[in-house]
């Protein structure tokens, strides 16, 4: 004869607050042995119950085929972490805002070098500043079952990608996802740690170019250029070319042409599994 469980009229016991315990209670029978018992009452107990989750699962044998069940149910604490770091980030820049101003000896102009910073005779040097950039880390715990190679191949591909649509409050093209980090005991959950760096995306940028003269009227009206974007992880860059300054008589270098370059592939973020 099959074993057969139902709800015991003892069952429901509870304990309610931050510690909450709740308790169902099932009467098995004809279950031969332990094997059976088990079996029978971890397919009838449900996996959540009143908001709780099953503990653990144990039974007495009374006698007869008969048992006595407990599924246990607590409140897990949610381990997942998070942390954030608006420290920014280095940045390598050859052209300034703005020129505040310049100086030169009594009776000379300096050279007009349209914003570019570091000039020498053969290139511009540029400086290093701090650029905007936010990063955090999310902690998530995951069971062992979901934790496959697939998925680690998920993780290990979609490293040094940007995301290719809106993720945690990011435009698209702003998130640079830098890998993550896994660690588990024994038959435990996985706990894994997600690591991202987010830099702006922008518009409207425009870098000072050459005069009319020298460059033919492109861009704003003194030969600016205008209309610049770029995503947070593209890379600009500028060209220069040599003019003659006749203000300062000298030979400078001003900014032609700006580039803006796609280094970095894009990838979808969903497929992390800790939500966008």
């Amino acid at each position: 004869m099959a074993a057969t469980i139902s709800e015991s009229y003892l069952s429901r016991s509870f304990t309610l607050g931050r510690q909450a315990v709740r308790e169902l209670i099932y009467d098995i029978q004809d279950a031969t042995n332990e094997d059976e018992a088990s079996a029978i009452l971890i397919s009838t107990a449900p996996a959540t119950y009143k908001a709780l989750m099953l503990d653990s699962v144990n039974a007495d044998p009374i006698g007869n085929d008969i048992w006595k069940g407990y599924a246990r149910y607590v409140r897990f604490a949610n381990d997942n972490e998070y942390t954030f770091d608006t420290g920014g980030g280095s940045q390598k820049i050859t052209q300034s805002l703005s020129t505040v101003a310049s100086y030169a000896p009594a009776g000379q102009a300096a050279p007009d070098f349209r914003g570019s910073i570091g000039v020498s005779d053969d290139k511009v040097e540029g400086v290093d500043i701090v650029a905007p950039q936010y990063q955090f880390t999310e902690t998530k715990i995951f069971t062992d079952a979901s934790v496959t190679t697939a998925f680690k191949l998920i993780l290990f591909n979609l490293t040094g990608r940007t995301n290719n649509a809106t993720f945690k409050g990011f435009a698209a093209g702003e998130v640079l996802f830098m890998g993550a980090t896994g660690s588990k005991r024994g038959d435990e959950d996985w706990s894994i740690t997600f690591r991202f760096t987010c830099s702006p995306n922008a518009t409207g940028l425009s870098i000072g170019a050459t005069p009319e003269t020298y460059y033919g009227g492109y861009g704003g009206s003194d030969g600016t250029i205008t209309g610049i974007a770029k995503k947070g992880w593209e890379y600009l860059w500028v060209r220069y070319a040599d003019f003659v300054d006749t203000f300062a008589f000298a030979l400078v270098k001003q900014p032609v042409a700006v580039y803006v370059e796609r280094v970095y592939y894009s990838g979808n973020y969903s497929t992390l599994g800790i939500g966008t």
